[in-house]
């Protein structure tokens, strides 16, 4: 009999997740505790952009015309204890106000509500970034607070998702990392996960503590080879040298490969930031706080960014204030292809300069509806070219493709001067200088 699937949390990672496992053919009931959520998902509506996901969801919400009926959505916790065989636990693990540590609330709140209706056989799969220990502190929780006793049994299996990628990557991820505790829910997530091993992707299985670094270990690598390229351009900008040939010589080196090498205002968004932070948190309470102390340095570099953004905006005006000066900042979300303004380089920047005086006018292809609840003092834009019209300063923040693709010469003509700083060295540095711009990248004085 085939597996029956509920997905617990309804956001970023459990829409996906939900979809992507009708997509595989299984039932699936996800659970939210927000009304409106629900009722948006019910519709095939998501309430956040990510590409390919609100086609998915429609193509496997029950009640749509044409959908397979696969995904259904529900409140009622009783209802998900007497679906499912597998609970995938998708909830949110913030950064605690104040602290670095994680906030587990949402997890120990969702394991409390689902273990009093596993009254037979499951597997409960937690998905969500935590603390190393957690997992093993939730299953002795479920074995106690469980009707089912240790038939309740308890896996680790980290979510790997990239914003604007997120579909893809639960489709055909590039690796399926599980803790377990046992043979059976090894078999479990073997067959939850059967069409993406058949094509090839690695199944590593491992125990709990392992599976619950994997995804810290991750984010706090990729966190690290980013602050390295931009402390690299604080040295360029001191030397005179190019940080973006540095990058193509060193990413040669099969070792170091030119992945994240690319150098600008550095990352953000809801996870990378929070994660190394919770991570290091934690290393303290373990008492292994100093394997971790690298960390600091890496986040503070990465934060260092959004200033020497900001004072490179105001080098380049010339006159060393933002007071009446038009500055354009092209993009506001953390990364492209995604709505998510959360802990945005691109828009503490245009903040930073706003309360400097400056006149920042915002435009960004998805995340102008986010970006006016947060900032909603700045200035916004309809288009790209609208957002130019009059600057003094164009300031391209965000690498969205659209961006890309401008046309140097029509946004010439509506500026009041041409210059141009390229927060992420994404432009095509030749094709505006030909249009007659005055173009500057991070990490580039003399390029």
């Amino acid at each position: 009999m085939a597996l029956k699937i509920t997905v617990i949390g309804t956001g970023y990672l459990g829409a996906t997740h939900a979809a992507a496992m009708a997509e595989l053919g299984f039932e699936v009931l996800g659970l939210d505790v927000v009304p409106e959520k629900i009722d948006m998902l019910r519709r095939g509506e998501v309430p956040m952009y990510e590409p390919g996901l609100e086609e998915l969801l429609r193509r496997h919400v029950a009640g749509i015309e044409g959908s397979t009926g696969r995904l259904r959505f529900t409140m009622d916790w009783a209802e998900v204890g007497a679906f499912g065989d597998v609970h995938f636990v998708c909830v949110n693990t913030p950064q605690r106000h104040g602290e670095y540590a994680c906030d587990m609330s949402y997890v120990d709140s969702a394991i409390a509500s689902l273990a009093p209706h596993l009254a037979g056989p499951a597997l409960v799969v937690g998905k969500s970034t935590v603390p190393v220990g957690s997992a093993d502190r939730l299953a002795a929780y479920l074995a106690e607070h469980a009707p089912a006793g240790a038939d309740a049994e308890l896996a680790w299996n980290p979510e790997f998702l990239r914003e604007g990628f997120a579909v893809q990557d639960t489709l055909h991820p590039d690796r399926v990392v599980v803790g377990v505790g046992s043979e059976r829910a090894e078999k479990l997530l073997r067959e939850v996960y059967a069409t993406p091993v058949a094509e090839g992707t690695p199944f590593v299985v491992t125990d709990f503590p392992t599976a619950e670094l994997v995804k810290t270990s991750a984010n706090s690598f990729l966190a690290t080879k980013i602050s390295f390229i931009n402390a690299m351009a604080e040295l360029c900008e001191a030397t005179g040298g190019d940080v973006a040939r540095l990058a193509e010589a060193i990413g040669y080196d099969d070792r170091i490969g030119p992945k994240f090498l690319r150098a600008g205002i550095g990352f953000g968004g809801g996870c990378l930031p929070k994660d190394i932070r919770a991570f290091m948190a934690r290393a303290g309470e373990l008492g292994a706080d100093q394997a971790l102390t690298f960390l600091r340095e890496i986040d503070s570099i990465n934060m260092r960014q959004r200033g020497r953004m900001v004072e490179l905006t105001r080098q380049a005006l010339g006159d060393g204030a933002f007071l009446g000066k038009r500055v354009a900042v092209l993009g506001a979300t953390f990364k492209p292809d995604s709505d998510d303004v959360r802990d945005s380089p691109a828009l503490n920047v245009a903040g930073q300069i706003h309360l400097q005086g400056g006149q920042v006018t915002v435009y960004d292809p998805k995340g102008m509806d986010n970006a006016r609840r947060i900032f909603p003092t700045l200035g916004y834009a309809d288009s790209a070219l609208e957002a130019v019209r009059g600057a003094d300063v164009v300031l391209h923040l965000t690498e969205w493709r659209e961006f890309r693709e401008l046309d140097p010469a029509a946004l010439g003509e509506v500026v009041t001067q041409r210059l141009v700083l390229d927060g992420r060295n994404a432009l095509d540095a030749e094709a505006w200088r030909r249009a007659g711009w005055r173009y500057r990248a991070m990490g580039r004085p003399a390029a």
